[in-house]
């Protein structure tokens, strides 16, 4: 079983690629864990779009189709999501309706500093990701307060938020696991 994370922050310390270290620690032994990064992908544009699509490109549907699950970490930018994790989804949604997110199983969390934990963004994200065919779960994992949410070591400080997204990954390997996304 294969979990690929990503983190829509660009940030070295961002708390959302903490989140997904945190949750990458919850994973069950044998699941394996790969983070990847969206920085290098330009913005969309059909003109380069197909079979010329940048390399970052073909390593981001690549990396999803060979996901069994994906786990998104997101920020709150403005009451949405940021425009580098959304340009990321518009690249992977190509083509329509084949495209690598198709039936794929997708768990959103999110932190922030504020108190709701990205709550909008997470409810945008999942709307954007429900329209390019992802089987996206319902659940949410806000976490606030981000700056004082991890410990030292990248867990989360709050046991029950830590069960919450246990639980949450337990459900999202669950879905992977019962219906597999053709590869």
């Amino acid at each position: 079983m294969r979990v690929l994370g990503i983190s829509g922050s660009l940030r070295r310390e961002s708390h959302n690629t903490a989140l997904l270290r945190a949750a990458a620690g919850l994973l069950p032994p044998g699941v394996e864990f790969e983070r990847l990064e969206i920085g290098d992908i330009p913005p969309y544009n059909e003109d380069d779009d197909g079979e010329h699509a940048p390399e970052a490109v073909h390593r981001l549907r690549d990396s999803i189709a060979e996901a069994d699950a994906v786990l998104i970490s997101t920020p709150e930018y403005n009451a949405s999501i940021p425009g580098v994790l959304k340009n990321a989804i518009d690249w992977a949604s190509r083509p329509y309706p084949g495209n690598s997110l198709s039936e794929k199983p997708v768990l959103v969390i999110g932190a922030s500093t504020g108190m709701f934990g990205a709550i909008w963004a997470q409810a945008e994200l999942r709307k954007v990701l429900e329209t390019v065919g992802a089987r996206v779960m319902e659940s949410e994992l806000g976490v606030g307060q981000a700056a004082e949410a991890f410990t030292h070591d990248g867990a989360l400080r709050d046991p029950a938020r830590a069960d919450q997204l246990a639980e949450q990954l337990r459900s999202l390997l669950s879905v992977a696991e019962l219906e597999p996304t053709a590869a």
